[in-house]
């Protein structure tokens, strides 16, 4: 990934949005200082601030513009995101990775402090930060969250969690999802990722919602349809037989 077209490029969108010329003013005025004087606390200041100086209006993303984003990081997406969100985004890849550890206090000190829109900015930025592994175990806290804008920045539209979630973790998050009533078809992955332990905790929540009198979600049948075997098909006619084999 080029991180430096992609800040450019967030830049640019930033720019197309209405009124933005005090916004954009105000971040390239912030990124010059903070390359003068690149200390956390001024870094923490801005990325707080940023909602004050550039609103939260919801984005408008030509599909030219959509795609090009795309194109410098595979699967990335701002769909839905507000101004505000993009702009903290774009202001983390400002921050110098020539210093790992610096670098990862520097982040690690924002999820730790970080409010409800802060945290859903920091999880959308997960696929554009550097060193993705380092990630995995912030990533496995959001899906432990029960705060929906947290929940939806990682799990929807975000292709962090496919690429960097081991099985386990990669589990829960999709069962998550349904627990709680996400559009699971926008989780990046969902098919690709399929795994026959994910599809015998599918088969017993199927189970349990059945058990209940509660409809059974159709796109748990997505998770199952790969692992039907000979031996369990008359079984999952009968449990998931409203959606079709």
């Amino acid at each position: 990934m080029n991180s430096s077209a992609l800040s450019d490029t967030l830049l640019d969108l930033i720019r197309l949005q209405p009124n933005a010329e005090k916004a954009v003013a105000y971040l390239t005025q912030q990124a010059d200082a903070y390359q003068h004087q690149p200390t956390q606390a001024v870094f923490y200041r801005v990325f707080t601030a940023i909602p004050r100086f550039v609103g939260k209006q919801t984005l408008t993303v030509s599909s030219e513009k959509a795609q090009e984003i795309k194109a410098l990081r595979d699967g990335f997406s701002v769909e839905g995101w507000t101004l505000d969100r993009l702009a903290r985004v774009w202001w983390l890849l400002q921050l110098s990775s020539d210093d790992q550890a610096v670098y990862f206090s520097t982040i690690e000190n924002l999820f730790k402090a970080a409010e409800m829109n802060e945290l859903a900015a920091l999880y959308s930025a997960l696929p554009v930060l550097q060193f993705p592994e380092h990630w995995r175990f912030q990533a496995t806290e959001a899906v432990r969250s029960n705060i929906a804008p947290v929940q939806d920045a990682l799990m929807l539209h975000n292709p962090y969690p496919a690429e960097q979630l081991d099985e386990p973790a990669w589990n829960q998050l999709v069962m998550k999802a349904f627990f709680s009533d996400k559009p699971v078809d926008q989780i990046i992955g969902f098919q690709e990722r399929a795994n026959s332990s994910l599809a015998r905790i599918a088969v017993d929540y199927a189970q349990e919602r059945r058990a209940a009198g509660r409809s059974i979600h159709p796109e748990l049948w997505t998770l199952v349809k790969p692992f039907v075997t000979e031996a369990n098909r008359a079984e999952l006619e009968t449990l998931f037989s409203t959606h079709g084999l």
